[in-house]
């Protein structure tokens, strides 16, 4: 099992395996205290400690209260509330504005503190009227403000906490998000949202199903693909009335609704149904319950093809469509790396994007004893440590590069939990070269560029994506599709247009229809399971 160590030399972190051999990786080295993206000391040296001005924001959900100090500390304005709508923030506007003026500040910044969503109106109205908004987070304001105020938590001690974080260059600032990637990360996350429902909607339908037909959802091997399971018990409510109808009527009754089935399937439930235990007490209300949160379950289902589908429209437009040329990761997962994250000129490496996860273990060092290899590090974003593990998850299953490591990082007796850190940190890397550099390159991991449209046709295919309605313009627009003297004409009439002559060209190559990819069959690509695998298929 690796090792973590680190050397008398700053800045450097030796990483021993278990094969005794050492590699060295080069780390930053820290010539500062503070954050660099909160970094104000060069402003304050220009312009002055007493000429720069700290506004500090104690957001909630109605209102929020403010504080303007000097670098200093001097407060200018007392704590002051604020409502949040226009007419309030544009006395507030005017109130520091007049402070400002009075008190000679030249350059100042405004420190709000992270508070879920509370804190956007203000950070939005602040910035929209000219001034250079900084986000502090609630971790950064109760270590600042423990020291100075022990056991003494008020809306003024925590502005004076947020004053001193600016000050000592916490106060970060955030990177400009565009609509279209906003828009993105919100419906990733509105499926996964939905995902989730649908799965809790699941297990209480298992349970009220239980209750009112024991056993019965045991006679298939996957109750929701099932097209004949949940329809049949709404049919014949109870096992008696399944008895009554008999292999002959319940077979004609599923011919009638276009639903296929086994006859060993008809067996298996006359079986079950011929020794099935006594329902529950009130066993129909337990049917309407499930009957209802089945109906809630489907329309979710639904709901969540609508939002693949816009998904993968919206994945296309963006460089993150590059993760479809790795086998074990499909359209869902390449676009919920996409909305987890962000924008990839956010981030100088891959390395990063482990960082922000917290992929990384962490350290206790304290004289000489150093426990350099302690557990994953527990503040992080946890939904990008999530997907960096689920898509790990899904190489190791589907990946042959990955599959053959993981099996000798195994042979070497290396912990399961290791090895999937492994394989994230290794994906993380190799996403962002796809996605830094805009295009496939060639890694033992990764496949062509045509393997990714076989994974988009067969995604479309399995979606019943619709297509495109042409719009007004394009109606009224003589085809180039049609046979072969009508693409020839229009060809002439153009040409004639530009040069005056009359007549199709003949020997024209440039309005043939381009050549159909080739696409998998349906049975192949839903064989594939959702994450596609590594032999030629997807």
């Amino acid at each position: 099992m690796a090792t973590f160590r680190r050397s008398q030399q700053a800045g450097s972190l030796q990483v021993q395996s278990a094969n005794g051999s050492r590699r060295r990786s080069r780390t930053r080295n820290k010539d500062l205290l503070h954050k660099p993206h909160g970094l104000i000391h060069p402003r304050v040296q220009k312009v002055g400690p007493e000429h720069f001005g700290i506004v500090a924001v104690d957001c909630a959900k109605a209102r929020s209260k403010w504080m303007f100090a000097d670098y200093y500390g001097n407060v200018l304005v007392a704590p002051v509330e604020v409502e949040h709508n226009q007419l309030a923030f544009a006395a507030a506007f005017a109130r520091l504005r007049d402070a400002t003026a009075r008190h000679h500040i030249e350059d100042l910044v405004v420190a709000i503190e992270r508070t879920g969503r509370y804190h956007h109106v203000p950070q939005r109205a602040f910035r929209d009227a000219g001034f250079e908004t900084r986000v502090v987070h609630p971790y950064t304001s109760k270590q600042f403000r423990q020291p100075a105020d022990p056991d003494n938590k008020t809306d003024d001690t925590d502005l004076a906490a947020i004053g001193r974080a600016a000050a000592g260059g916490f106060a970060l600032t955030e990177p400009e998000w565009d609509e279209a990637e906003r828009e993105l990360q919100l419906v990733v996350r509105q499926r996964r949202d939905l995902v989730e429902k649908c799965a809790a909607l699941q297990c209480q339908v298992r349970e009220h199903l239980d209750a009112a037909l024991p056993g019965y959802a045991a006679c298939f091997d996957k109750l929701w693909e099932s097209p004949v399971a949940l329809p049949l018990a709404r049919h014949a409510a109870s096992a008696d009335a399944m008895r009554t109808l008999g292999h002959d009527a319940i077979a004609r009754w599923l011919r009638e609704r276009k639903l296929r089935c086994f006859d060993r399937t008809i067996d298996r439930v006359l079986a079950w149904a011929a020794r099935a235990a006594a329902p529950d007490q009130a066993a129909h209300r337990h049917r309407a319950i499930a009957w209802a949160l089945d109906d809630d379950r489907v329309r979710k289902t639904l709901e969540i093809q609508a939002l693949e589908r816009d998904v993968a429209a919206r994945l296309a437009r963006t460089p993150y469509i590059l993760l479809l040329s790795l086998p074990g990761v499909n359209v869902v997962s390449a676009a919920d790396c996409a909305g987890e994250f962000g924008p990839i000129r956010f981030y100088a490496n891959g390395r990063a994007i482990t960082g922000r996860a917290g992929l990384y273990p962490s350290r206790y060092q304290s004289d000489r004893v150093d426990r350099a290899d302690g557990p994953l590090v527990r503040r992080g974003n946890r939904a990008l440590r999530a997907v960096l593990l689920g898509v790990a998850d899904n190489l190791l299953k589907c990946n042959r590069y990955f599959r053959t490591r993981a099996a000798a990082w195994k042979a070497a007796g290396h912990d399961p939990r290791l090895m999937h850190t492994r394989v994230a940190m290794r994906f993380a890397r190799i996403a962002y070269h796809l996605v830094a550099g805009r295009q496939v390159f060639q890694h033992p991991s990764t496949r062509e560029r045509g393997y990714i449209l076989q994974k988009l046709i067969a995604f479309h295919r399995e979606h019943d994506t619709p297509l495109p309605v042409p719009s007004t313009a394009d109606r009224h627009e003589p085809s180039t599709r049609g046979p072969r003297r009508r693409r020839h004409a229009i060809a002439g009439e153009r040409a004639g247009g530009r040069s005056g002559a009359a007549g199709p060209r003949t020997g024209s190559h440039s309005l043939r229809s381009p050549p159909r990819p080739a696409t998998a069959g349906r049975h192949s690509a839903r064989g594939t399971g959702p994450a596609g695998s590594d032999d030629g298929t997807i």
